[in-house]
């Protein structure tokens, strides 16, 4: 009854401001739901980097989420039919933002599968004794091989740390790096990790930021280099492990690493996620995000649908039910044959 209540009491918060008379001079936009309606969707077109690339007819979307402004009977009506229409981007970097509720598209892994079990890991593989800081699991495996479990790229790391680990794995044969179900976090922390294997500032892709409203307007690429580091490094082989629950800051992490002679991604495509977003405020007080810079690989391709692994691996069912994870199986088999 409590939430039903605050839910109650939010809506009724926000109607008003759907119903007051605000008007923007440049777009002749009211500050009513169909006022608000036109602006988010003038945002997306204006912002959005994508609908080129994803073959996406906005105006035609336009006609099909318009048409239903009528049966809208609430401020939750509204939020969930610019959900909606939102949803029709497929992309895991569009949100849209309310006091009661944050939409989400998860089509970039929910019809995948999972192809990562933590208790498999922990258990048969680190038997449940390892190290861990700055959001980092790590070992030493029997096969002289480090293992490096990495679950969110908004866990902070210090470069100190970096140091003991790679000094730690310093007589390793190999270095497994698990992002599986890394769902993202801070950009700066890709080449901060990226960095320490390789001892050459190598170029990694490009970026381009929307600089014009229509669909194809666009910065000419610039081209984006990984820095050397002059602390502890680790240029032996590498193995990254990846699924499509590897998304955003993750899914670039993948793109810089893919660009290093001495690194092999396992398991299966990440998830994409290559647009940097960008927040935008409607006169209603929503916030809606959307991917507006995108950022393209070595051969200036868009990684937005995700990044292949050198070598395909999934799961095998069976295999689970033993305690085996075919995924780092074939990583630890892969390094011990260098």
């Amino acid at each position: 009854m409590k939430n039903k209540l605050t839910l109650y009491i939010l809506a009724i918060l926000i109607i008003p401001a759907l119903q007051s008379c605000f008007i923007d001079d440049d777009k002749n936009i009211t500050n009513d739901i169909e006022g608000n309606f036109e602006q988010l969707w003038t945002i997306v077109d204006e912002h959005y980097c994508f609908f080129e690339y994803k073959k996406i007819d906005w105006d035609s979307i336009h006609t099909v989420y318009y048409n239903q402004l009528d049966s809208i009977k609430s401020t939750v009506d509204f939020f969930d039919l610019c959900a909606d229409m939102l949803s029709e981007l497929k992309d895991g970097h569009v949100n849209l933002y309310g006091p009661f509720d944050t939409s989400h598209n998860w089509s970039w892994k929910e019809d995948y599968p999972e192809n990562y079990d933590e208790r498999i890991v922990h258990e048969h593989y680190l038997n449940f004794d390892y190290r861990s800081s700055g959001g980092m699991v790590y070992k030493v495996l029997p096969q002289n091989i480090g293992y490096i479990y990495y679950g969110s790229f908004s866990s902070t790391f210090s470069e100190s740390l970096l140091d003991y680990i790679l000094t730690f794995f310093e007589q390793c044969d190999g270095i497994i790096i698990d992002i599986r179900n890394n769902g993202g976090g801070l950009a700066g922390n890709v080449d901060k990790l990226a960095c320490r294997f390789t001892d050459n500032e190598i170029m990694t892709g490009y970026s381009m930021y929307k600089n014009g409203p229509g669909h194809n307007d666009f910065s000419q690429p610039r081209e984006l280099y990984l820095t050397q580091s002059y602390r502890m490094k680790y240029t032996r082989p590498v193995v990254v492990l990846t699924n499509r629950g590897s998304f955003s800051a993750a899914n670039d992490f993948v793109r810089v690493m893919s660009t290093l002679p001495n690194v092999t991604t396992i398991g299966d495509t990440t998830g994409g996620g290559s647009g940097i977003p960008v927040n935008y405020y409607l006169s209603c007080g929503l916030i809606v995000r959307l991917s507006s810079n995108p950022i393209l690989n070595i051969d200036g391709e868009h990684t937005e649908f995700g990044i292949e692994p050198d070598i395909k691996v999934d799961m095998d069912a069976n295999a689970q039910l033993t305690g085996r994870d075919a995924i780092l199986d074939r990583a630890i088999q892969h390094l011990t044959k260098q």
